[in-house]
């Protein structure tokens, strides 16, 4: 008889910003297929979910992936029921209205990898800061590159998960990196997200790290860390028309106010107009513009006005599922 360890992940009611949790279930002889993961109940009392005196809540299985950490393992990305099978108020993936995978998205993932012990991104010393932002985009050796062996490993436990893991770069800061996602389908791009974070978080333990997600743990002129979310749908890839792209465009600036409230908490302090942002308080789009609420690629243009849009206001602890349902229901209402 084999037995197969199976994660089972979920995001918890903390708000605005929810934690992932996980535990193991070990299976005989699992197939390794979605539909044979079983649902599963949880304390919903000890995540914020439920009340001691009715606590049961419900994990269904929506998407699975090779454990690349665990012989015969599977990460199983899973939503949050009701005891009613209804979802959850803390369900955002359920929130996607996205079931034809029409909409296509790639995440840019940026995060600080702090150390335990200093409580400050690696690369800064003690009682001071390093050398100012500049030399640490996609650098090369010791003096400016802290934290790729972490990074290369986290790159090739995704990519044996089975995700679509496009890249990797060290970003302006010292001990600032991205990774990068793409998937077809809002909730598959959601869910690959989420894993990859598993992933990583995960991975810190053997180092005496930890992912500092927040889009601005390091005051002052330094720039603060995003989730850029490209995305398109049939038409944004197909139209051909300029036109057309103003118009979607346009469709987000008299809800910049909804957009911003699911874009991820204390992103005031990263969208300042400053350091490649703009402003929270404003909305703008422009070609080949990092300054804009929304950036259309030179590719597009170059295309003929057939390709994706940037948004660049997601912060880097914003939830992936809530980002896209967003940017779906405004682009559906352009």
């Amino acid at each position: 008889m084999s037995k197969s360890k199976l994660e089972y992940i979920w995001l918890d009611g903390y708000t605005p910003t929810a934690n992932m949790r996980s535990k193991t279930k070990v299976i005989n002889n699992f197939s390794g297929k979605i539909d044979d993961c079983p649902e599963w109940s949880f304390d919903g009392s000890s995540t914020l979910q439920a009340e001691g005196n009715s606590s049961d809540c419900i994990l269904k299985p929506v998407a699975i992936y090779p454990d690349p950490t665990r012989e015969s393992g599977y990460l199983v990305m899973t939503e949050v029921l009701n005891a009613d099978r209804t979802p959850h108020v803390s369900n955002s993936r359920s929130t996607i209205d996205d079931d034809d995978n029409d909409f296509w998205f790639g995440f840019e993932q940026e995060y600080f990898i702090m150390d335990n012990d200093t409580q400050l991104p690696l690369g800064f010393p003690v009682g001071g800061y390093p050398g100012p932002q500049g030399m640490y985009y996609c650098s090369v050796g010791g003096k400016n590159t802290h934290g790729r062996e972490l990074v290369e490993i986290h790159s090739d436990l995704c990519i044996d998960a089975g995700l679509n893991f496009e890249g990797i770069n060290q970003e302006v800061a010292s001990g600032q990196w991205e990774f990068q996602i793409f998937a077809k389908g809002a909730k598959n791009a959601g869910d690959e997200i989420w894993i990859a974070r598993y992933l990583l978080d995960r991975l810190t333990e053997d180092y005496g790290y930890y992912i500092e997600y927040h889009p601005k743990p390091i005051k002052g002129d330094w720039n603060g860390s995003g989730m850029h979310a490209n995305f398109s749908n049939n038409t944004l890839r197909t139209c051909g028309d300029k036109a057309t792209y103003e118009k979607i465009c346009e469709a987000f600036r008299p809800l910049t106010k909804e957009h911003i409230e699911v874009y991820g908490e204390f992103n005031d302090q990263r969208l300042t107009g400053l350091h490649e942002t703009q402003s929270i308080h404003e909305f703008s789009f422009g070609i080949s513009d990092r300054g804009a609420s929304i950036r259309i690629p030179i590719g597009t243009v170059e295309s003929g006005w057939k390709g994706w849009l940037e948004d660049r206001r997601p912060a880097s602890n914003a939830d992936p599922y809530k980002v896209a349902a967003r940017i779906v229901k405004t682009v559906k209402s352009a």
